[in-house]
């Protein structure tokens, strides 16, 4: 098992990654470093704001528990 320190660490790294592929995309459509920026952290962040609804509904479904 890993540390909680550990599992921040992998997330936060994860994110970063995620943000930087989403600029990379988002640049030559926008043709904004800001704009890019300004896209990918608003997609990350409600990805991750969705996520956690999204886990929060499955932690209340009973369906395929044992």
């Amino acid at each position: 098992m890993e540390t909680a320190q550990r599992t921040l660490l992998k997330t936060i790294t994860w994110q970063v990654i995620g943000i930087a592929t989403m600029m990379i995309i988002a640049y030559p459509h926008t043709e904004s470093l800001f704009d890019a920026f300004t896209l990918s952290l608003t997609s990350s962040t409600s990805g991750l704001i969705l996520f956690m609804v999204h886990e929060r509904i499955w932690n209340a479904v009973r369906w395929g528990r044992r």
